[in-house]
């Protein structure tokens, strides 16, 4: 019974460990089949490091433009993106408990475990604005682990599969 549930605890903690967490908002109004050019504000500050930037932009270059969008000048939407970083605690707790029961003498002993991971975690939104009316049309909020210790390919992969996710849903399909 113990190695039962010390075995979905443990998977319990991978699982938090590794997984992206995206919340989408959109204007519903907004008919997006009419963008097709984008830029980043100049004066983004994105709160990431200069190479973790760019390897950001490029992901999201790279998957802007598989979906027919453009780099231009002068754009239809403008993207900003902000992040920061936080320590998370951890979330769950898992009581396993043994009592015991006599005629007259009772007693027992817990032992709480800690799952998850209380590592660093990163938050990064990213606001699409429609560039003529100044005016949100789309956002995304990120959650997701992070190792400021991690190799450069392992956050370029880490980035990419970030990007494919979030902008798996952009544009919104028509309900």
């Amino acid at each position: 019974m113990m190695r039962y549930f010390l075995s979905i605890a443990m998977v319990s903690m991978l699982i938090s460990c590794s997984a992206i967490k995206v919340n989408y908002d959109y204007d519903k109004a907004v008919d997006f089949s009419n963008y097709s050019t984008y830029n980043y504000y100049s004066d983004m500050e994105s709160g990431l490091s200069q190479l973790d930037e760019k390897r950001l932009l490029r992901a999201l270059d790279s998957t802007l433009k598989a979906r027919g969008y453009r780099l231009a000048e002068e754009p239809e939407l403008f993207i900003n993106i902000m992040s920061n970083e936080f320590r998370k605690a951890p979330s769950n707790n898992v009581g396993v408990g043994i009592g015991g029961r006599g005629r007259n003498v009772g007693g027992g002993i817990s032992v709480g475990l800690p799952l998850g991971s209380s590592g660093i975690q990163r938050s990064i939104q990213f606001d699409v604005v429609d560039a003529q009316r100044d005016a949100l049309v789309w956002q995304a909020m990120t959650e997701s682990g992070y190792k400021d210790n991690a190799s450069p390919s392992v956050r370029e992969d880490k980035l990419k599969a970030l990007v494919k996710k979030v902008f798996s849903k952009f544009p919104p399909k028509v309900q």
